[in-house]
């Protein structure tokens, strides 16, 4: 089985229509059984679908050379290009208007990666141009915004009180078809340790999406949102039953941020996490291997001014049971700056509380602008433990990038791992400093965001 984004580039829909030979005119279902009115989400999606919108895009990105062409006399020979092609690049999805007054949409930020243009369709027939207003490829969130013309929105519903076995209904664009509605139930929570973001706590659904549902609505049966639609579970790419939104609460958590900084601050505990293993769970002498134990704690962190040390047994924060290593790492590090939490953990058989206050997330950075002005307003740094790219991703990554500076336009943003400088791999900061201590008039990056890899040219 693979994880799937439902936007994947796609050039033909084969679609077979079977005519059937009916016996009877009247197939159609009853409007009325045993005297009374047959039940319909007609009225409730009346309200809702004029709030999920179609997205799409246009983008250009480098196409990487052959190795084979690395060498100068026979890219000469065969009059092959010394820098990357660029090709572009389309791509279809949903979105949902979260506020219509300031003309706010919530979507995915794989649906707009690398966009250049974004034309959003609404539900009666109208085309708008959109611009980012900020993106957060660790949760695979974005905010988009269009012109405020007697637009719809959507009311939020509260994703923490959902059920497993809630009704829900999707709204999206699947295989650029148009607007689709399909129902299901919730059929997990809290999924995470899935591979597609670096923060994951989904909400899993049987309701059938595709390809295109990507950031559109998943609302539960008043018309409410209750999640933004990210990924399904497939062998084959289309819907088997297995789809994962994004909670709204945690969405709209993602979209205040970004709305007032233009970036998302992770919160910080300094320590590193690993499950309990069956052989670890003998040896600390537990009945279960629920849980996470804490390997290692940042002097100076909040976890140390707390009191937690090596060895101990997480069980729960703020009273909701840990399983495993994600459990934490996700409770951490979406909760905003200052936070104050409790932890409970298991020290030699006891159980201990302890008050730890989230801190931001650090890391020694430096911005380079003094070495290369085609960086100016960036910075960059080595990638920390406490990051959930620590120990998958080797390079540097980007802290900051200040809004409407050269890397901005180029589509650097922050968050970003930069993996190699003009072809040539940087495994640390020192070793991208030197990378780009030069005087050019471009910079060719080979990024990590999210979960997938692109290239990037800064040009002055």
């Amino acid at each position: 089985m693979t994880m799937n984004y439902f936007t994947r580039p796609h050039t033909q829909l084969f679609l077979i229509v079977f005519y059937l030979l009916a016996t009877s005119a009247n197939a159609a279902l009853p409007q009325v059984f045993d005297g009374k009115g047959m039940p319909s989400l007609a009225p409730m999606l009346d309200e809702a679908t004029p709030a999920v919108v179609n997205i799409a895009t246009e983008g250009r990105v480098k196409q990487k050379l052959n190795p084979l062409f690395a060498d100068p006399r026979f890219r000469r020979y065969f009059n092959v290009p010394d820098k990357p092609v660029e090709r572009k690049t389309s791509s279809l999805g949903s979105g949902v208007i979260v506020d219509a007054k300031r003309g706010l949409v919530l979507t995915n930020n794989h649906v707009i990666a690398n966009a250049v243009q974004i034309t959003v369709t609404l539900r009666d027939g109208r085309q708008l141009e959109a611009e980012v207003v900020g993106t957060d490829p660790e949760t695979d969130v974005a905010v988009i915004k269009m012109p405020a013309e007697n637009l719809v929105d959507i009311k939020p519903a509260d994703s923490d009180a959902l059920r497993v076995g809630d009704f829900v209904v999707a709204i999206g664009n699947p295989f650029g078809l148009g607007q689709t509605v399909t129902s299901g139930i919730v059929s997990a929570l809290g999924r995470s340790g899935l591979g597609i973001e670096g923060y994951e706590d989904f909400i899993q659904t049987d309701a059938s999406i595709n390809p295109g549902n990507s950031g559109g609505a998943l609302v539960n049966l008043r018309g409410e949102l209750v999640g933004i639609n990210t990924a399904i579970f497939s062998q084959s790419g289309g819907n088997i039953g297995i789809g994962f939104a994004i909670p709204i609460n945690l969405a709209l958590q993602i979209t205040e941020q970004l709305l007032e900084t233009g970036e998302v601050k992770r919160g910080f505990l300094g320590v590193s996490l690993q499950d309990i293993s069956p052989a670890l769970a003998e040896a600390f002498g537990l009945e279960q291997q629920s849980g996470a134990i804490i390997n290692e704690v940042l002097d100076s962190s909040p976890a140390s001014k707390a009191g937690l040390k090596i060895g101990d047994i997480v069980i729960s924060i703020d009273g909701k049971k840990i399983l495993n290593s994600n459990d934490v790492a996700n409770r951490i590090g979406l909760l905003p700056v200052g936070e104050i939490i409790k932890f409970k953990v298991l020290r030699n058989g006891k159980q201990l509380e302890f008050i730890v206050t989230v801190d931001e997330r650090t890391q020694i950075s430096t911005e380079p602008k003094s070495i290369n002005e085609l960086l100016e307003g960036v910075s960059v740094g080595d990638i920390q433990q406490d990051s959930s790219y620590y120990g998958k991703v080797e390079g540097v990554i980007v802290a900051n990038v200040a809004r409407g500076s050269i890397a901005w336009r180029g589509g650097l943003r922050a968050g970003d791992v930069i993996t190699s400088v003009n072809k040539s791999p940087v495994k640390t900061l020192q070793a991208f400093l030197k990378a780009v201590d030069r005087k050019e008039d471009s910079l060719l990056f080979l990024i990590f965001r999210g979960n997938a890899a692109a290239f990037i040219v800064l040009r002055k």
